[in-house]
């Protein structure tokens, strides 16, 4: 069969991705924060957009308000030094006192006319001290020769958050060139630190430093650590009591004592910041209907820029400046539809959301009813992927909490009267089950899945387990208790 090349039309229709769509579809699915940096970003590199400033204050009425504070200032001024020399001259006590007020408040010895003339007030916050400042401050507080300073600092150096030490001891025996005997006497110096526990090599010494800081040496606390903790975290109580030879309230006991000592003794000085959730809705109840609102602020109101608009209509500019011109204000006319359109869609979505979910609105989150994408998509107008690209990181303020918008589309469960129930609602009140039950004798998940039966909820068993997983619960020995 020969092969041969010829030229053939073909009519097909394709989805082309063009930048502006790309732009548009990344915006949709980005944060309130994240979007105002897009903003910020593009206002620096395309001088064509302008933010509108909603107030703006005049020359003449900053002239004006300047005179009249100086005004205002100079009776207020005459009074203290009216008062000040009314002052007894021998009454040195007050203008003493006074004088050290002075000092007090300006103890740098800079004076400012104004608030504007002073430090932001940013530069006076202090940085959260971590572990590794607070064991360093001790070590240098401490009376330790500087061959053990040096050697503390290469330990301390390799400590991480949890409090526990990551290097051997040859490899700092190594770096200090020092013997191992050396290093082993400061670190055991090291441990004796405060948060107690710090320092150690894995979790048994970590607990035998805080038993042994409480005074139970040689008691049956730091038996079980020393030998049992395995069966400790399968809580064979029976064993330990008989290999230890001692009577089982005392291993309860002890098994008390030893669940309340901290395992990550570090964690109380956790570098970890709290974030801070800005929600994008708010969703407030006025009457009998509830009222959908975005929340814009700090999202600015954007324009394109008048004067290059009137150089480029007046034709003095050469055809690369107008090229470059137009270029530029397309990309803002662009940039300015899609925020207008990505709100748009996420107000759509919110109302959607909560006209399916009114009854979470009114009840709670017994009343979560089950709802997919398709739901939302359909009621809209839109396509799914458009709703799933809304719902990321996006979050509601309502009346009963603050939740993603995510959070309202979740699966069901049928009840034995032909209803259904969302998955979140079986959640908490699985949840809900365990909370209540006697601890000394824990719900199994069968058991869990034949009291939701009762409740009309049809579930099975190992749907039970898989939610539980999900609320991080244990198990029903796992959460078994024995004293």
């Amino acid at each position: 069969m020969a092969l041969e090349m010829r030229q053939q039309m073909k009519m097909t229709q394709q989805l082309v991705m063009t930048p502006q769509l790309q732009q548009a579809i990344k915006l949709l699915q980005l944060t309130r924060i994240e979007l105002q940096d897009v903003v910020r970003q593009e206002l620096e590199e395309n001088p064509l957009l302008e933010e509108v400033a909603d107030s703006e204050e005049t020359g003449e009425d900053a002239d004006d308000s300047e005179s009249s504070e100086s005004v205002e200032m100079e009776p207020e001024q005459d009074s203290d030094q009216d008062t000040f020399h009314e002052v007894d001259a021998g009454d040195e006590t007050l203008r003493d006192w006074d004088s050290y007020l002075d000092g007090y408040n300006y103890s740098s010895g800079e004076q400012y006319s104004g608030d504007e003339d002073r430090p932001s007030f940013e530069s006076l916050l202090t940085r959260k001290g971590t572990l590794i400042d607070h064991l360093l401050w001790q070590l240098h507080m401490g009376h330790f020769s500087p061959d053990e300073v040096h050697i503390g600092e290469e330990i301390i150096g390799n400590i991480d958050e949890g409090g526990y030490l990551r290097s051997s001891l040859d490899e700092i025996s190594q770096v200090c060139s020092v013997s191992e005997d050396e290093v082993l006497l400061t670190l055991k110096r090291i441990q004796e630190f405060d948060p107690n526990g710090v320092g150690a090599r894995d979790l048994r010494e970590c607990l035998l430093i805080q038993a042994r800081f409480l005074g139970m040496q040689g008691g049956v606390v730091e038996q079980i650590l020393l030998s049992h903790l395995k069966d400790l975290e399968t809580r064979n109580y029976k064993l330990i009591s008989r290999d230890l030879g001692v009577d089982l309230n005392q291993v309860h006991i002890a098994a008390k004592i030893i669940g309340g000592l901290d395992p990550r003794p570090g964690r109380v000085f956790g570098s970890d910041e709290v974030h801070y959730i800005s929600p994008d809705i708010f969703v407030s109840k006025l009457g009998d209907d509830y009222i959908v609102m975005l929340n814009e602020e700090g999202l600015p109101n954007l324009k394109v820029s008048p004067f290059y608009s009137e150089v480029r209509s007046n034709g003095s500019v050469d055809s690369r400046a107008e090229e470059y011109i137009g270029e530029k204000i397309r990309s803002a006319l662009w940039l300015i539809k899609s925020i207008q359109q990505r709100q748009r869609t996420i107000y759509k979505v919110s109302k959607s959301i909560v006209r399916f979910q009114r009854e979470f609105f009114d009840h709670g989150i017994e009343c979560l009813r089950p709802l997919v994408l398709r739901d939302v998509a359909d009621d809209i107008g839109m396509h799914e992927s458009t709703i799933s690209r809304v719902t990321t990181n996006k979050y509601m303020q309502t009346p009963q909490g603050l939740f993603e918008l995510k959070y309202f589309f979740n699966s069901g469960l049928a009840t034995s009267g032909g209803d259904f129930v969302a998955s979140e609602s079986v959640k908490m009140r699985i949840r809900e089950i365990i909370e209540k039950e006697d601890h000394l004798k824990p719900y199994s998940d069968q058991k869990i899945a034949e009291m939701l039966a009762g409740e009309t909820v049809n579930i099975a068993r190992r749907t039970v387990t898989k939610y539980r997983e999900l609320l991080r619960i244990g198990s029903s020995s796992e959460r078994k208790r024995h004293f």
